[in-house]
């Protein structure tokens, strides 16, 4: 019986098993690594979605202990928020306030560096160490009811609280020793209660006595009414008040009448 002798040379079938074999294990390995890596965002956005009073106490130390201290207790360079509530920090945080980019007479607004569960945990945590104003009730945000006359009230309410800072359209104005009363244009519903609420930088509190919270309701309500409708008395002159319209009686009006006079007296007898 015949025996077939041994060359010692591959199948030609053999290269392409091998690289086939490869493919399939690489791509097996590319696939579990992909799954990790996506498994580890969600597993962090599960957790962020439910942070604790404790994980607010640890984002306020490794974020804002520098200026007030690591119990809230306040420092030289900050002061105590021991009794500012949760109504505080969401508005001080979610507008970009705080952390400060920069010592100055006030906080600038800016994008916020945290989102918005990571402030409500830091805002029930300095709620825990003190009784504060809360952070508002959508209800008291909602603006979709308020009638016109509701709106109206709201003006009035505006323009005897409001209007000596920010302007009478809202627009801001200046305040003493670099600080200003920022324009009110575009604002969120909950920061301009929490404003309101607990009195930020050099504006005075309005607590729920002073102002009720229908009427805080009211004046959001106009607020966002002259968002839509910014100019409802005509040409506003930057809204800037007595300055521009001074400004523009002087330049445009006296001008005018200097220029009528001496064309009536260029004119030959």
């Amino acid at each position: 019986m015949a025996t077939r002798k041994k060359t010692g040379r591959r199948h030609p079938l053999a290269s392409t098993a091998l690289l086939l074999i490869g493919l399939v294990a690489a791509g097996g390995a590319s696939a579990a690594v992909g799954t990790i890596a996506n498994a580890a965002p969600a597993a962090e956005s599960a957790h962020t979605q439910a942070l604790t009073v404790q994980d607010g106490a640890e984002l306020f130390r490794a974020n804002c202990a520098t200026c007030h201290g690591m119990n809230a207790e306040g420092t030289e360079h900050g002061t105590s928020l021991i009794g500012v509530g949760a109504a505080s920090v969401n508005f001080q945080v979610m507008t970009g306030r705080m952390p400060m980019a920069f010592q100055g007479p006030q906080a600038l607004e800016r994008d916020p560096m945290f989102t918005q569960e990571q402030s409500d945990a830091m805002g029930d945590w300095i709620a825990s160490l003190a009784p504060g104003p809360e952070r508002p009730a959508e209800e008291w945000l909602d603006t979709s009811q308020v009638s016109d006359e509701g709106i109206a009230n709201g003006g009035v309410l505006f323009r005897i609280n409001c209007a000596m800072c920010h302007n009478l359209a809202g627009a801001g104005g200046a305040l003493t020793e670099g600080k200003f009363a920022p324009p009110l244009g575009d604002i969120d519903a909950a920061h301009i209660y929490e404003a309101m609420l607990t009195g930020p930088q050099n504006m005075p509190v309005f607590n729920d006595a002073n102002i009720a919270p229908e009427q805080k309701r009211e004046i959001i309500a106009y607020l966002h009414y002259l968002d839509d409708n910014p100019s409802v008395g005509g040409f506003d002159l930057g809204a800037l008040g007595p300055v521009s319209e001074g400004l523009f009686i002087w330049i445009f009006g006296l001008g005018g009448l200097v220029a009528v006079t001496v064309w009536l007296t260029s004119k030959p007898n």
